[in-house]
Order: C-alpha cells, then sequence, then structure tokens
C-alpha cells in the first residue's frame, strides 16, 4: 500500500538525518576536544574511524549484518591500534552512538544467531577498550558500556514489538478466515439442502412418470451425494471454529447497509451519504457480506480517527463485473492515519474474492477506502 510506505519512508529519513546529526556534531565536538588537550596531531585518527562507522550505520538498512560486522570490526581494530600507538582511547563518543544503532538495527531485524553475535560481539568491544584503558582515568569504557546497553535494550524491545504485531496480524487473518469459512456453510448449505429438497420430490413425481425406477434411482443418488456433502462440509468448517458451539453467522447484505448508517449517524459520528447505484441483485452472498464488511471498518475507524470530519461518502458502483465500494470522509491531513489491525482482516477478506483495498489520502483532504470486487468469472 503506497500511502503506508512513504510516511515509513519519510520516517526513516528523518531518523535517519538525526542520527547523522548526533555523530557527526559529537566528531566534531570530540575533535576540537582531542586537539585542545592532546595537541594538534592526535584528532584525526578518532575522526577518521568514527566517520566510517557513522556512515556503515546510515547505510544499516541495505544490509544490516554486513554494516553491523563492518562498524564491529572497524571499532575493534581502532582500539588495538588506538592502544598500541597512544592515541585517545577508542570507540569515542560518536563511534560509540554509531555502533548502538549497528547493535539496535541487528537485534531488531536479523535472526536470532546472527543477533545474538553482533550483541556479543559488541559487548567484546566494551570490554577490549576498558581493558586498554584500564591505567588511565578515562570515562570511555563507561559510555560504551551504556551506549551499548541502550542500543542492545532498544533492539530488543523493538524486537518484540514487532514479534507481538506479527501474532496480532496473524491472529486476526485466522479471525476473518473462520468467519469466511462459517459464511461459506451457512451459504452453501442453504443451496445443497435445496438440492436435497428438489431431488426428494423428484422421487415424488417420477411415480406417475414412464421409466420411473431410473429416474428414482437417479434422484436418490443426487440425495445420497449431496447429503454426504453436506455432512463432510460440516466436519470440515467444525475443525476450523474455535470456539465450541459458535452461533451460525448470518450473512449481511447490501439491506443492512441502511441500518449500518443510520447507527453510526446515532452514535454522534458525521453524517453521511449513502449512494447505492447497484442493489447488489444476483451478486454471490460472499459479495454482499464483504461490500457491508468494507463499509463497516471504515466507518469504524473514521469515528477513530477523524471524528472532526464534517461529512463521509459510502458510495457502492459496478464497473463492468468488478464492485467497487468508497468510503471517504473530508476530514483535514493532520497527521498519517493508522488504520489498526482492522485493516489487516479487510484487506483479508477482499483478497480472498480475488478482488484489491487501497487506502489513502484523497487529494486536497479527507481519508478513501476504496475496495475493487470481482464478481463472476474473474472471482
Amino acid at each position: 500500500m503506497r500511502s503506508g510506505r512513504r510516511p515509513r519512508r519519510w520516517r526513516a529519513r528523518a531518523v535517519d538525518a538525526v542520527l547523522a546529526a548526533v555523530v557527526f556534531g559529537a566528531l566534531a565536538v570530540q575533535s576540537v576536544a582531542v586537539a585542545v588537550s592532546w595537541g594538534g596531531g592526535y584528532w584525526w585518527f578518532d575522526a577518521v574511524v568514527g566517520a566510517v562507522v557513522g556512515v556503515l550505520a546510515l547505510l544499516r538498512r541495505r544490509h544490516r549484518l554486513l554494516a553491523a560486522v563492518g562498524g564491529l570490526s572497524v571499532a575493534a581494530v581502532s582500539v588495538l591500534i588506538a592502544w598500541l600507538a597512544g592515541f585517545p582511547a577508542e570507540p569515542g563518543l560518536a563511534m560509540a552512538v554509531a555502533l548502538a544503532v549497528l547493535t539496535a538495527s541487528a537485534v531488531r531485524a536479523l535472526p536470532v544467531r546472527s543477533a545474538g553475535a553482533v550483541a556479543a560481539a559488541g559487548l567484546a568491544v566494551v570490554v577490549g577498550s576498558a581493558l586498554a584503558n584500564l591505567e588511565s582515568s578515562s570515562a570511555v569504557g563507561a559510555v560504551n558500556a551504556v551506549t551499548w546497553l541502550g542500543g542492545l535494550a532498544g533492539g530488543l524491545v523493538l524486537r518484540l514489538l514487532e514479534v507481538r504485531r506479527r501474532r496480532t496480524v496473524a491472529r486476526i487473518r485466522r479471525d476473518e478466515r473462520l468467519a469466511l469459512a462459517r459464511e461459506l456453510h451457512d451459504v452453501v448449505a442453504h443451496h445443497i439442502t435445496g438440492i436435497v429438497l428438489e431431488a426428494q420430490a423428484g422421487q415424488l413425481d417420477a411415480r406417475t412418470q414412464s421409466g420411473g425406477e431410473r429416474v428414482r434411482a437417479s434422484f436418490a443418488g443426487i440425495e445420497s451425494v449431496a447429503c454426504e456433502a453436506l455432512a463432510a462440509m460440516r466436519r470440515v468448517v467444525g475443525l476450523l471454529r474455535d470456539t465450541d458451539g459458535a452461533a451460525p453467522t448470518t450473512v449481511a447484505g447490501l439491506e443492512e447497509l441502511v441500518g449500518l448508517v443510520e447507527r453510526f449517524a446515532k452514535r454522534g459520528g458525521p453524517s453521511v451519504d449513502l449512494r447505492l447505484a447497484e442493489t447488489g441483485q444476483g451478486w454471490p452472498p460472499e459479495v454482499a457480506t464483504t461490500v457491508h464488511r468494507v463499509v463497516q471498518e471504515a466507518l469504524t475507524n473514521v469515528a477513530r480517527h477523524a471524528a472532526h470530519a464534517s461529512s463521509v461518502t459510502v458510495s457502492l458502483t459496478r464497473d463492468g463485473d468488478v464492485v467497487v465500494v468508497e468510503v471517504a470522509d473530508d476530514a483535514a491531513h493532520t497527521r498519517h492515519r493508522r488504520g489498526g489491525y482492522g485493516l489487516v482482516g479487510m484487506r483479508e477478506r477482499v483478497e480472498a474474492l480475488g478482488g484489491s483495498l487501497s487506502v489513502g489520502p484523497c487529494p486536497g483532504a479527507g481519508w478513501r477506502v476504496r475496495a475493487l470486487l470481482p464478481l463472476g468469472e474473474r472471482r
């Protein structure tokens, strides 16, 4: 969904801009401090290695593992060279911040073994720096330890939040599929029951016609197969249900949209202009149910994120063999709206029918949810 990717891209750029300002600002301050306290020839080494690790931190999203390995390698070599050559202690403040970012990035996104290896390597650099500066009164060791712990903690928190989000998305998708399975049962069971009734009636009618025995046998076979299919489907759908004794799902169609809009208005929401260019005649029940579900979720998002909107338009049209349902409000673009996990279930349902869902800002002002649902052979 492009509307969701753009804000994430801008947030990433903003974070990188802040990181660049912090790292290279720290490099400038530290270079001046080293030049003042150590003399003119010592500041360049810290500036070079700090800039290299800072650049790797800015490029971390291209390959997190390589960036982390490269940054830690440069840090380890700089600690050794500084100790042997008598340079100021490494890693400096700017490099320590960059290493913390690389550690957080690796712990957040890499597989468990790779993330653990990067965290352990970062700890080794911290310990090595502390051992190399035991005789000095420098606070470099403490700074490195604090920044490493901060990067590790930040990465773990973000990793746990991502795991929680994925589990929630998986649960919502599963629940939506189970709802579809129950609707499938209700719809198909209705048709199969009709087949059974017609077969039974056919057996009665065939008694008065010629060749009745063959006709009765044929209808008996139809009845038998239909009953077996119905029983098998009930068993399969029963396995899909998470709760015992779940109530049968009712198929909500277009006739329920008016009531849905009225209930939305009674709860104090914006006024809704309902435009139904289609009556839903001849639509598959699952399409009508999905239209109702899309409108319901879209209105819920309006109530949560755009309560200041003055009006909402709900339109239902048909373009060839595709049903187009659109819900748009006129709220100002104050900030990017996060639709929450309800959009996950909505998208799962729409795509299960071969359709597509787009969510994003309208030109000028407002927010729009638009679903395309194919009918007939395309579906």
